[in-house]
């Protein structure tokens, strides 16, 4: 594959003289998630080609992407359309190079209708799965109507796209036991690794002011220059950050910590965070009371209320650190049971059309 692709071959072993379907995951790059889904799928039997089709890999294309697409759009130039038909020329390219026998798209919100229509006449089987809310995605109820099976991660607009005739399929989101290696090693911090939004900066803010160790991770957060100039903003929270770190360097922050905030505001579904943090063996604080959907609240995981109930039940953990063992180690097993990406490829399989 070009630039931004990659093959995972299906494991050794599958029934004689069958042969091996070709997958194309057609993936954002957003944290390097498509190699664990890719894995997850492999291990449904298909050889995987991946294509990452925002990833601009190589020298050339970083540039490219500087001075065409994003310098203009913070120069308030809308410079969006150029992007899809970027994006979407990489996209038909790779499909016409990977001749598949099946298509699992993720998001795909830079893809135009030449790549759809390039689906459509390759009369394949296929997927769009939609891991984010909807509302960030330019699709309308016609084009979810006819592009076949839609995986959601939110119960909710799954079975509002039903209503509208939607052949919609309510698919959590998961995380990958390959990157969990279990943390012995303990820090007195609590943690948060992700974007920088008010409200997140707020819980932050009054756990340092109650005394809570903390520290955040992102470019949003980070005093480092080079961050203040890539996100094009001087201030920064006056709490601990670091820089952006890899998925795996995640999973391992989260799981030493003492434990890990997993703030979702206004979101439908339930991020990835909620399946990670236990899952690699860490605490998690969680805004979300319908976790009991996939943890049992207060012996797996912990709901936190409002900020003064998220300051209580991080002093506790910080002074009581046998009470948050117990809970990890619980949310460890259930998520190694039920949550991982390969339990929600194996869900998957019986929706394709």
């Amino acid at each position: 594959m070009s630039a931004g692709g990659y093959t995972l071959p299906a494991p050794a072993g599958g029934a004689p003289g069958r042969r091996v379907e070709r997958l194309l995951l057609v993936s954002p790059a957003f944290h390097g998630y498509h190699r664990s889904i890719a894995a997850a799928w492999a291990q449904q039997g298909f050889d995987v080609t991946v294509h990452t089709y925002d990833a601009y890999s190589t020298p050339a294309m970083k540039l490219r992407n500087k001075a065409l697409l994003e310098l203009p759009q913070k120069a308030g130039i809308d410079r969006a359309a150029a992007r899809v038909a970027w994006d979407t020329d990489r996209a038909v390219a790779a499909l016409r190079e990977a001749r598949p026998d099946r298509v699992l798209v993720i998001k795909g919100d830079s893809l135009g209708d030449a790549f759809w229509d390039e689906v459509e006449a390759l009369g394949v089987p296929r997927m769009l799965w939609l891991y984010d809310d909807l509302h960030r995605h330019d699709y309308s109820a016609d084009f979810l109507r006819q592009v076949g099976p839609v995986l959601s991660y939110a119960r909710s607009e799954t079975e509002a796209l039903a209503a509208q005739g939607v052949d919609a399929h309510y698919m959590p989101n998961g995380f990958d036991p390959d990157l969990a290696v279990p943390r012995l090693d303990r820090r007195e911090e609590v943690v948060f690794v992700g974007s920088r939004y008010p409200n997140r900066v707020e819980l932050l803010e009054r756990l340092a002011q109650a005394g809570v160790p903390v520290r955040a991770y992102g470019r949003q957060w980070s005093h480092h220059p080079v961050d203040r100039l890539r996100t094009w903003e001087l201030r920064r929270p006056d709490l601990p950050a670091e820089r952006d770190i890899p998925l795996e360097e995640a999973y391992a922050v989260q799981a030493a910590a003492a434990a890990a905030i997993n703030v979702h505001g206004l979101q439908a579904g339930h991020a990835m965070r909620t399946f990670e943090v236990p899952g690699m063996g860490g605490l998690q604080f969680v805004d979300r009371p319908d976790v009991a959907e996939f943890y049992e609240p207060g012996e797996e995981v912990l709901v936190f209320e409002d900020a003064d109930h998220l300051v209580e039940l991080a002093q506790r953990v910080v002074a009581e650190p046998s009470w948050g063992e117990r809970i990890r180690a619980a949310g460890r097993r259930r998520s190694h049971a039920e949550h991982t990406f390969a339990h929600r490829a194996a869900m998957a399989q019986e929706w394709w059309v």
